[in-house]
């Protein structure tokens, strides 16, 4: 039978206990290791906030002696005793230089042998930790992830508070609206035959705030999409939301960094400079092939369609006559890293990603050209100076439909910079993308469809282009991208009843579907509304690069892995025929077609 708490309080956390706890404390925690040498015991206690020593010898009561010899690893205990230094010290622990010799000893809960050991670096396959997440939260590494995303949390709601932001909770079970990706939906038993919807994101509702006079919004939301997962996407995620009445553009990318350099501060003491740096999106996709670039290296995109038009090679002059372009990264110092079965993979990765081929110069001891052949006089040489291409560079080179062209090098110029380690671990390279396109062409069915949601303000100077020309117009709109990964998408709103309902009509739906989708939106201006705008920022994201994570699911206490089940708890399940019955739901298993 366990132990009884009774009679002890805790005083100090494990990693806690320092010279200056000298005299009598209290701890509990989680055994992590024990060392028994005879007449000396030493047990290593482990807590959220570190490990401590605990010493039993000759002079321990028997009772307690007894007690620490049946301890093993995982036992909760807690431990009264006196703090004393260490003969040996132990000086890459801040309570290495302490133990405490204990005086009282209950063990709370034995444990099991765990399917695998707690250790700070594992090599356990990650299915069986996940699905025994509770274990594998007890590693030092995650604990250390949970608690900074806490602490990235915490400093959030601080500034936002001290800016005049009112944090409102808005509804989880809300009217099914499209944003984009599928809605989680939750079937009414009182109201059967309909459902609500799991938000994709407050949005509607912090807008409603904004007609509602709450001109400074705040919320840590949780927002909900059931789309196709990996490392950086979760089925649930939480988003740092927020909407500024009475602003432009300019006002909330202000407040924004305003924030980024205090958590980057606080959390991790790290001085982030602004005003921020900018790239409009057309200059991002062709210097980096990416609207959310990586800007810690270089290897740019350039294009070289000028110097190769006068070659005779088919490639080339295919890509050029049928409107699209040639253009080439250079992979500094590429040669020698980068043999012929290296290129090969680049050359199928390419082809992966849609492109015809991969034409390349690697210049080792002289330059190797894959389309020698084609050249003429000098040809090689012009080439090689619009990239600033020299021995020991490698020059990869994509003809085709500019589009395709610009995510082929963009996705090559991540990999040659990975396989080249010169991405910098240590360095936080934030980058605001502005003058985002307003619709986006869908090649498969040939029309324009919208970019973003349907409340984005065009720019004012494009709205002539709205019915006549759509790839021209531009959006209010932006992102916020880290070390290549987007961080936050915002926008300004249109408040305009007319232009509202213009963008509705251009997006093809008919009175019929605005009226069924937002009909309540579109009535809330009929009442005025005054200039407003926002962003979500990604708190899961945030913390993965903060905490230099691999994935989301580090820095989340209980993800979803890659079909959007929970292995811990085996969700999503069978639900009762009773609880089916009372929704007037039956269940039928679609086809796979």
């Amino acid at each position: 039978m366990a132990d009884s708490m009774k009679g002890l309080k805790r005083t100090h956390y494990c990693g806690e206990v320092t010279e200056a706890s000298l005299g009598e404390v209290v701890v509990g925690g989680f055994v992590d290791r024990i060392r028994d040498k005879g007449g000396v015991i030493f047990i290593v206690l482990r807590d959220r906030t570190g490990v401590v020593q605990l010493l039993f010898n000759e002079t321990t009561a028997p009772e307690i002696f007894e007690k620490a010899s049946s301890c093993r690893s995982e036992f909760v205990l807690m431990a009264k005793g006196e703090v004393r230094e260490r003969e040996s010290k132990n000086d890459k622990l801040k309570t290495g230089n302490v133990e405490i010799f204990v005086t009282d000893l209950r063990v709370l809960a034995k444990a099991q042998t765990t399917p695998f050991e707690i250790t700070s670096e594992t090599k356990v396959n990650e299915e069986l930790r996940l699905k025994h997440r509770y274990l594998d939260l007890r590693r030092a590494p995650l604990q250390q992830n949970i608690m900074m995303r806490h602490e990235i949390a915490k400093v959030t709601r601080e500034y936002f508070y001290e800016n005049g932001f009112l944090e409102i909770e808005t509804p989880m079970m809300i009217k099914s609206t499209p944003e984009g990706a599928r809605d989680y939906i939750i079937p009414s038993r009182i109201h059967q035959g309909k459902f609500y919807a799991l938000p994709q994101s407050p949005q509607i509702y912090k807008q409603l705030l904004m007609v509602s006079g709450f001109d400074r919004y705040i919320q840590l939301a949780r927002c909900f999409r059931d789309e196709d997962l990996r490392a950086d996407r979760q089925p649930e995620f939480t988003q740092i939301d927020l909407e500024m009445s009475f602003v432009d553009a300019e006002d909330i990318q202000e407040c924004v960094e305003g924030f980024v350099q205090r958590v980057f501060k606080d959390v991790l003491g790290v001085d982030v400079p602004t005003p921020l740096p900018r790239l409009t999106f057309a200059d991002a996709m062709n210097r980096y092939g990416s609207d959310k670039p990586d800007t810690r290296f270089g290897f740019e995109i350039q294009d070289i369609t000028d110097a190769v038009k006068d070659i005779d090679f088919v490639v080339f002059r295919n890509a050029v006559d049928e409107g699209g372009s040639v253009r080439a990264i250079n992979v500094k110092n590429g040669a020698e890293t980068y043999t012929r079965k290296e290129i090969d993979k680049l050359v199928e990765h390419a082809k992966g990603i849609g492109a015809k081929g991969l034409a390349y110069i690697r210049w080792a001891d002289e330059p190797n050209c894959s389309f020698k052949k084609f050249l003429g006089e000098g040809d090689l040489e012009k080439i090689c100076a619009a990239v600033d291409a020299h021995e020991g560079d490698l020059v990869l080179i994509c003809a085709d439909k500019t589009r395709t062209v610009l995510s082929t090098l963009g996705a090559l110029r991540l990999i040659c910079g990975k396989r080249l380690n010169v991405i910098p671990e240590n360095q936080y390279n934030f980058l605001w993308i502005t003058e985002m396109p307003f619709f986006e062409h869908d090649e498969e069915s040939g029309k324009w469809v919208a970019a973003h949601h349907p409340f984005t303000m065009p720019m004012e100077e494009c709205i002539e282009y709205l019915d006549t020309d759509p790839g021209k117009v531009r959006a209010k709109a932006w992102d916020l991208v880290l070390n290549g990964t987007e961080l936050s998408s915002g926008s300004m709103r249109i408040t305009d009843y007319e232009l509202q309902q213009r963008m509705f009509e251009s997006l093809g739906m008919t009175d019929e579907e605005i009226q069924a989708k937002f009909g309540f939106l579109v009535e809330a201006y009929r009442y005025a509304s005054p200039p407003h705008g926002g962003m979500g920022i990604g708190l899961d994201r945030l913390a993965m690069i903060m905490c230099k994570a691999d994935s989301l699911r580090d820095v989340t206490a209980f993800p979803k892995v890659q079909n959007a089940s929970e292995l811990m708890s085996e969700c999503p399940s069978a639900v009762d025929d009773e609880s089916l019955e009372a929704l007037g739901i039956a269940v039928t298993v679609a086809d796979e077609d």
